[in-house]
């Protein structure tokens, strides 16, 4: 004969309970009276007893369980275990069901030779949240890309060990996975994951940790020193009231404000190395700009007559950017110190021809590399370059993407920039800025016409490149922007 174990009636203000700990495993002989389990509500602990001899032969909710009153918890047979010969059938399903959660760590992945350390950038879940294997749970942010660390398993988060903002190492632990558990019982794995106080509920630790208290600083009133949430708020009431008074010296600046309001973060890691960068730039280098204009007429009209065709052909919609990387290629081909870079005190230059396409991201100014410009067709460039864009928007750089670069394109253009001088992408040695393409009044042939005119700007490294190479350089893009056909003739 069975017996079901029960949730005691809870009190009517009380919704729910939490199993907190049981005293008894599957297979356990068990005495009438004898306590098997605590159940915990917000403010008692409650004991379940035995009321027959007998062997426990199910336990269908295990610790950390939210369970509701006269819920049915586990299954106690009459007698002793040699009378009831079929009951072990049931425990032999049970125990691997409460045992087959896996703590998995969450790490950070192995960083490039060049890196040293990361950020922990953003948190996509919290502890007890469910995960499915392959989710994206949280980005590690380096000085140049944003790596994604994704669950090995379907599970439960059961500690967050790092949180946003913390400076981590390559394969360092920075969370756990309770792979295989479900909502029904994350806490119970999560309390062993984190069991440096297991006299406190899931619940009560939440509130800890949300008060930044741990079990040291709270005196348990409960059962055993078990921790309820009126221990905790007593705790709050003893050790806070100091140093309030101390935290609020900084309130008279805000208060100053008035209605204003501020708001400090901290700079991204890679902010900050886009601000190093840039700053080195421009201190260790003896930057110089040239300006140019070009008419973009005779490409636009090239893009009207075919960009049709050319997307019904490729599957891929002709941009300026293309024409663009096909006329910095070909100038770079004409003037090699452009293409080139120090290094000490030697001059390096490149016999290849990867460009650098600077892409505006949620993070920043990053400048991903298109390889072998050189080799690629129109629609492969274009291709390229939004696949590129994509990632960069995505936050799926990676190390490779963003490493090299002989040359870089930026476009602020396209934000309705109409002049600005780029500041160089070390070690390159010059970079072209592109412009907004805007009607201005021209003189052609002693008549005015009105034409879609861009700025081009060129930085350059005047250590490595001298004024009269800059310019043939510009005057090269110049001619072949607004003769295209040349592009095609190599001419």
């Amino acid at each position: 004969m069975t017996t079901e174990i029960k949730v005691p009636v809870l009190p009517e203000s009380v919704a729910d309970a939490t199993v907190a700990t049981w005293h008894v495993q599957v297979g356990d002989k068990v005495s009438r009276d004898q306590v098997l389990v605590d159940i915990e509500t917000d403010k008692v602990v409650l004991e379940v007893q035995a009321v027959v001899d007998g062997v426990i032969t199910e336990i269908s909710q295990v610790e950390g369980a939210t369970v509701l009153g006269e819920q049915v918890i586990a299954i106690l047979t009459e007698g002793d275990a040699s009378a009831d010969i079929s009951a072990p059938a049931k425990p032999a399903a049970s125990a691997p069901a409460a045992t087959a959660v896996k703590v998995i760590d969450i790490i950070v992945p192995v960083l490039p030779e060049s890196v040293a350390d990361a950020t922990v950038a953003t948190w996509h879940v919290a502890e007890g949240d469910t995960v499915s294997v392959d989710q994206n749970l949280v980005d590690i942010e380096t000085d140049k890309v944003v790596l994604e660390v994704v669950a090995q398993d379907n599970g439960v988060i059961g500690k967050i060990i790092h949180v946003e903002g913390d400076t981590v190492l390559g394969s360092q632990v920075i969370g756990q996975l309770n792979a295989g558990a479900t909502t029904s019982a994350p806490a119970a794995t999560a309390e062993e994951a984190i069991s440096s106080d297991e006299l406190a509920s899931p619940s009560v630790r939440r509130l800890m940790t949300e008060k930044g208290l741990t079990a040291a600083d709270v005196s348990g009133t409960g059962k055993g020193g078990r921790i309820s949430k009126e221990d905790v708020e007593a705790a709050l009431n003893k050790p806070v009231a100091a140093p309030v008074a101390k935290a609020a010296a900084p309130a008279p600046v805000v208060q100053d404000l008035g209605e204003r309001t501020q708001k400090r973060v901290p700079m991204t890691r890679l902010r900050k190395t886009i601000a190093k960068r840039l700053l080195e730039a421009k201190n260790s280098t003896a930057m110089l700009t040239t300006f140019n204009e070009v008419n973009m007429k005779p490409i636009m009209d090239l893009r009207k007559q075919y960009k049709d065709l050319f997307e019904k052909t490729h599957d891929t919609r002709l941009g300026f950017m293309s024409f663009y990387v096909k006329a910095v290629t070909e100038a770079l081909k004409r003037f090699p110190a452009v293409n080139a870079s120090i290094d000490g005190d030697d001059i390096v230059y490149h016999n290849f021809f990867d460009i650098s396409i600077a892409v505006s991201t949620p993070r920043g100014l990053v400048t991903p590399v298109l390889r072998d410009a050189d080799q690629l067709g129109m629609a492969a460039i274009e291709n390229g370059i939004r696949g590129l864009a994509i990632k960069g928007r995505d936050g799926k750089l990676s190390i490779e993407d963003m490493t090299g670069g002989n040359f870089t394109i930026t476009n602020g253009g396209v934000f309705g920039s109409l002049l600005s001088t780029p500041i160089l992408n070390l070690p390159q040695a010059a970079i072209l800025g592109m412009h907004k393409i805007q009607d201005r009044p021209m003189a052609v042939d002693g008549k005015v016409e009105i034409l879609p005119m861009m700025y081009l700007a060129l930085s350059y490294d005047h250590r490595l490149i001298d004024g009269k190479e800059s310019v043939g350089f510009l005057v090269a893009i110049k001619d072949l922007l607004e003769d295209p056909t040349r592009l095609l003739l190599d001419i």
